[in-house]
């Protein structure tokens, strides 16, 4: 079997768009299936999708798939649609971050009116979670700096051991802990 014509991949490629879409607006795999299914006997819209899964056997009148069967072509349709897009928005992770930015910024101002309004302790919840993601999506949030230090606040002393040392540590702090038990 030779390389699909352009028509038969449009069709595919628009196939895979319209999966993706019906998973990111929480779809499950089930109805994304049946919606996107060749045999109209089993498509939720009652009509032969254009390349839609198991087309090929639509086409020679056998059986349609199980629903099993289904859900496997509607998973793997989605994963190879996720890794073409992947390869184009490497490439548009500044526009794809924007979308995410403006997305969070409509669920805000949303969220933010209610917890305004009312004083609702779960929206005002929420508004925060916003606000943290937007800011780690943005780059915002500094680096948590993290200092560890000695006795009286000093430096610590770092030295190197060989392996009799370290052996020799181990056994000491076991020892310690199970003298810590016997007490506890």
């Amino acid at each position: 079997m030779g390389r699909p014509n352009r028509a038969i991949r449009a069709a595919i490629t628009q196939h895979r768009a319209d999966a993706i879409d019906l998973k990111l607006a929480g779809i499950d795999w089930l109805t994304i299936a049946r919606k996107l299914a060749a045999t109209p006997s089993i498509n939720t819209d009652g009509v032969a999708y254009p390349q839609g899964y198991d087309i090929d056997r639509y086409k020679r009148g056998q059986e349609p798939p199980t629903d099993k069967r289904l859900i496997e072509l509607a998973c793997k349709d989605v994963s190879k649609a996720l890794l073409e897009r992947t390869t184009v928005l490497d490439g548009n992770s500044h526009e794809l971050r924007q979308l995410m930015v403006e997305r969070l910024e409509r669920l805000f101002f949303t969220v933010y009116r209610a917890a305004i309004r009312s004083g609702d302790y779960q929206a005002v919840d929420r508004a925060v979670r916003i606000i943290e993601r937007s800011s780690r999506l943005l780059g915002l949030d500094q680096p948590v700096r993290t200092e560890l230090t000695g006795l009286d606040g000093g430096a610590i002393q770092i030295e190197t051991t060989g392996l009799t040392e370290l052996e020799r540590l181990i056994a000491l702090a076991g020892t310690t802990d199970a003298a810590g038990d016997a007490e506890g």
